[in-house]
């Protein structure tokens, strides 16, 4: 049953628009005065007010003004009983939040259709209210467990590592989950995996494929040769085709540092190029791309993966990380760049009083304009002999 609070200093008006009211099946209080009528409308929160518009003390507009201002009040609907039909007037009444108006003398048929039309509005918008409770709720229960999602996805990713290899990391996903995903560990005494993936597209999915690969290649499969690049390649290549994967597919680096004889072998599949930085006989910085050999894993059943390696000197440096962290709009519209990026690697390769991957994450923020980057950005700094 509906309830409607009449608000009237008019006795008699109050004891006609009851009984029309109950009449029609609908719970009614009433008040005397402005000042009692907001105070019963706080008790009892009806779904619509009739109320009288000139009354002593706190007249019509008043009592409208201050239910409006309640926000527990605010979707009653509010019908202002009045005598005036002034255009003017009528506007003064829906500037202080009048929904409707009720003229004088009072029209029975007039009122019953108005009551009917403000009950309906007022349900509506307690539909509305509902549902955007229910929404506002399930975004809550979404905001949290994606939360706990990327908690997961960072607990997964290695620890800094800190031996005759030292390796440090970032990753900051564009959103709470991302598509980049790294890790690094010794094969043997002498041989160390160190990789990074890069999955098309941001979210969810993303995360779940890369995700994948990583549970996948930390399960020592037997099917897999983890000290040969390439392998790995093809292998993950026939698991993961894009038509399997939504149509997602993912770039990657993996290289396997040989300890002995300081040799990298390593497969790019589509990936950034890893940047190695070393000292040439004179002493001087000595900066070497580790390209893309292949494509990206899993566009095409029977590509081809190729393996490369390289010659490690003490003291090198590598640097393996996402397009994310150069790919970066600047306020005239172009790219900041990787060849920027290579520039401040080599400048933070030559100073071996700063952590690295901090200080270059640090300036790459600055030259985004944002700790937040519009793609996921993942970064390793791979120091031999440190």
């Amino acid at each position: 049953m509906s309830k409607i609070l009449i608000v009237d200093d008019d006795v008699i008006v109050q004891m006609v628009l009851k009984k029309a009211l109950v009449e029609q099946g609908y719970e009614v209080v009433v008040a005397k005065n402005g000042e009692e009528g907001i105070e019963q409308a706080i008790a009892h929160h009806p779904a619509l007010i009739i109320c009288d518009w000139m009354m002593p003390g706190t007249d019509g507009l008043e009592v409208c003004r201050q239910i409006k201002q309640n926000e527990s009040l605010s979707t009653t609907f509010f019908i202002l009983l009045t005598a005036r039909s002034d255009v003017k007037d009528r506007v003064r009444g829906l500037d202080n939040g009048a929904d409707d108006f009720l003229s004088k003398p009072i029209e029975f048929t007039e009122l019953t259709a108005r009551v009917r039309a403000g009950l309906r509005l007022y349900q509506l918008n307690q539909d509305l209210r509902e549902q955007k409770q229910l929404v506002e709720k399930q975004k809550r229960l979404l905001e949290s467990e994606l939360n706990e999602a990327a908690e997961y996805v960072r607990s997964l990713l290695p620890k800094p590592l800190s031996s005759t290899v030292k390796i440090d990391s970032a990753f900051i996903p564009s959103s709470r989950l991302g598509g980049d995903c790294f890790d690094y560990y010794w094969l043997d005494e002498n041989r160390m995996v160190i990789y990074l993936l890069d999955t098309s597209g941001h979210g969810v999915g993303a995360a779940l494929l890369s995700i994948s690969v990583l549970n996948l290649l930390r399960s020592k499969s037997q099917t897999l040769d983890f000290g040969n690049p390439s392998a790995v390649m093809k292998e993950l290549n026939q698991a993961f085709q894009m038509t399997q994967q939504g149509n997602r597919y993912f770039s990657m680096w993996y290289g396997v540092y040989h300890q002995a004889d300081r040799r990298l072998v390593y497969a790019n599949a589509g990936h950034s190029p890893a940047i190695l930085i070393s000292k040439d006989m004179n002493g001087s910085d000595r900066v070497q791309k580790l390209d893309s050999l292949s494509m990206p894993v899993g566009f095409f059943l029977r590509t081809e993966f190729l393996s490369a390696e390289c010659h490690i000197p003490p003291g090198s440096k590598l640097y393996i990380f996402s397009d994310g962290i150069y790919e970066i709009k600047q306020s005239d519209g172009k790219l900041w760049g990787i060849n920027r990026l290579i520039e401040l690697m080599s400048e933070d390769a030559s100073d071996p009083n700063v952590s690295g991957v901090e200080r270059v994450v640090n300036y790459v923020q600055q030259a985004n304009g944002s700790s937040r980057f519009r793609d996921d950005v993942s970064l390793l700094k791979v120091q031999f002999d440190p």
